[in-house]
């Protein structure tokens, strides 16, 4: 029976890490419609080289920074317990790659390709895997001082604020250090509009993210005996919720619609082993509302030019998981209990300001070594040209 056990549960893991490895062409698809045709390879290529360099650092340092081991024992070692160890990083693993996916979109059409990899590896081999660490395997004993003060730990069942809220404070400072893009605010106050290049891969690649996330949270129980079908409803009422705020406030804009259920499942992931349906729902709902506010707001008041919006769906609503999850986690609104709003705000503000911190070191260093930017040529011809040397539909074939 403990083979059998073994077994199921390295498939069962395995089958979460294949499902979230596939939300990472949720974020390619997202980006590349979201951004002007002349960055869209640039797209599809930044995701995949940084979930290449995110694996090998990870492996090789990341997963022990985080959980304070390391695979550099026998084959036969790592194939004990049908190899569960093996499949629970890749698991992880496809959890800390999300970090410089969500980035991307923040600092698209206007980044140098090689620095950010850099930093990439720094942020996949060291800053988030502290942060994990101390929330996810009670590393510097931080847990253990939040339940000595709130009488409960902080929780996130499945990265609210681990993973988005982590990501998108990551990428505030670099989308500031960046600038906006040329020509996005003129001279005289007004906005120059860059609308979407391709709305069916933009919702393409919302609706993979969305099915992948039911990897992403269900399977972070991390073992079959743990599954838990509320964890599945409670993803689903935050996606809904989500998506009908971001239709109403965003007046169908379809690129409020799709982020809309993304919004909602970034606010669920913490508490969503906890909350009634109808708290998730309502927990979805909000983030909908945050995201379309924020947004616009940060468009359009404050002038960050964050282009897919990462800070106002990863940061902000991710925050609001973290708090949601103190909230309708709680007894008194239908949830399960053992959770407490004090200790959800001092584990996500802990997050907050260590990845704001850690983005301004690393996108700091960066700039002032190697430089962000490319240059307002390299600019102007797009990412696709300039970087990659071919266009997303080349209009013609060259025979050499």
């Amino acid at each position: 029976m403990d083979a059998l056990k073994q077994g199921a549960d390295a498939l069962f893991i395995l089958l979460g890490a294949i499902m979230v490895l596939a939300m990472h062409a949720g974020f390619a698809f997202l980006e590349l419609g979201t951004v002007r045709k002349k960055n869209q390879v640039n797209a599809l290529v930044k995701i995949l080289v940084d979930f290449s360099v995110s694996t090998i650092v990870y492996f090789l340092v990341g997963y022990g920074v985080a959980y304070g081991t390391h695979f550099f024992v026998s084959a036969t070692e790592l194939s004990a317990r049908s190899g569960y160890e093996l499949v629970k990083f890749f698991f992880l693993l496809t959890f800390a790659a999300a970090i410089p996916a969500i980035i991307s979109g923040g600092i698209a059409e206007r980044a140098k390709f090689w620095p950010q990899l850099i930093a990439t590896a720094v942020i996949v081999g060291f800053v988030y895997p502290l942060y994990e660490g101390i929330a996810w395997n009670k590393a510097f004993g931080i847990q253990g001082w939040i339940a000595s003060v709130t009488g409960h730990e902080f929780h996130d069942f499945a990265g609210s604020v681990v993973v988005h809220a982590v990501g998108g404070w990551l990428a505030l400072p670099a989308v500031l250090l960046l600038g906006a893009r040329r020509n996005r605010y003129r001279g005289d106050g007004s906005l120059s509009a860059h609308p979407p290049s391709n709305i069916p891969f933009l919702a393409l690649g919302a609706w993979v993210l969305c099915v992948g996330w039911f990897g992403f949270n269900v399977m972070s129980a991390q073992s079959i005996d743990k599954i838990s079908g509320l964890v599945a409803v409670n993803s689903l009422m935050a996606m809904v919720g989500g998506t009908l705020v971001a239709l109403a406030m965003g007046k169908n804009d379809p690129g409020f619609v799709y982020n809309g259920p993304l919004a909602g499942l970034v606010a669920v992931c913490a508490g969503s082993d906890l909350m009634h349906p109808l708290g998730a729902l309502v927990a979805g709902g909000v983030a909908g509302a945050i995201f379309v506010f924020m947004f616009t707001r940060t468009q359009n008041k404050w002038k960050i030019d964050d282009v897919l919006g990462v800070w106002p769906l990863h940061g902000l609503c991710g925050t609001w998981g973290g708090i949601a999850a103190g909230i309708f986690g709680t007894q008194a609104l239908g949830g399960i209990g053992g959770v407490n709003l004090w200790a959800q705000l001092i584990g996500t503000l802990l997050g907050v300001v260590w990845a704001l911190i850690g983005g301004a070191v690393v996108y700091g260093v960066l700039k002032a070594t190697m430089g962000l930017r490319l240059s307002q040529e390299e600019e102007y011809d797009g990412a696709d040209l300039s970087i990659h040397h071919i266009s997303a539909t080349p209009e013609r074939e060259v025979n050499w």
